[in-house]
């Protein structure tokens, strides 16, 4: 596991991937069917004279949101998975990261934190691009679902003039399923 560890050193601080540009403007059916899924009553989110009533010139979008604007869809989903099903890695750090665990068995993910700051309110219009970097990863700990590692992932979200919209950090822990119900090794 030391050899594994010292190699996460590489990666903390780089880019995790390339920007995740919006495939869409934020816009108010999008907006209308999160808030409908959601069942949020806040009317700044549906009703324009509502949100002018709060001194906005129109309606914005629920903050936490901000995540859906970049989602690359099922498509890239299953794109992804297909390389790492073939063992084939793409140039940017977190994909190379989530490779170097695949090598080890930490093949399962559960997100387990997310935390957002929100700075500047989404408007219909608003192109969202979000920044990803690898901020931290901890060492191997023993959980619940088994060994694994914490990966911190900080997420700047801007708008189409590069202003901050939103600042986030995201853990996920990627672990070996294999490992849940095996003794614990005595410390060395």
């Amino acid at each position: 596991m030391q050899e594994l560890e010292a190699r996460f050193g590489e990666l903390v601080g780089e880019v995790a991937e390339p920007p995740r540009v919006a495939r869409y403007a934020v816009n108010e059916a999008m907006i209308r069917n999160w808030v409908e899924a959601h069942d949020d009553l806040n009317p700044v989110y549906v009703d324009p004279e509502a949100a002018r009533a709060t001194g906005r010139d129109d309606v914005i979008c629920p903050p936490a949101m901000v995540t859906t604007w970049v989602m690359q869809g099922y498509r890239r989903w299953r794109q992804v998975q297909a390389l790492r099903a073939e063992g084939v890695q793409e140039s940017h750090a977190y994909s190379r990261l989530l490779a170097l665990l695949d090598e080890h068995g930490f093949s399962s993910v559960v997100a387990t934190a997310q935390e957002q700051e929100y700075v500047r309110e989404l408007t219909p219009g608003t192109r969202v691009t979000c920044h990803f970097t690898i901020e931290d990863i901890s060492p191997v700990k023993r959980t619940g679902l088994g060994d694994g590692c914490f990966i911190t992932l900080r997420k700047r979200y801007v708008d189409q003039a590069d202003r901050l919209l939103v600042d986030e950090r995201f853990v996920i822990l990627r672990f070996d399923p294999t490992t849940k119900d095996a003794p614990k090794e005595p410390a060395a």
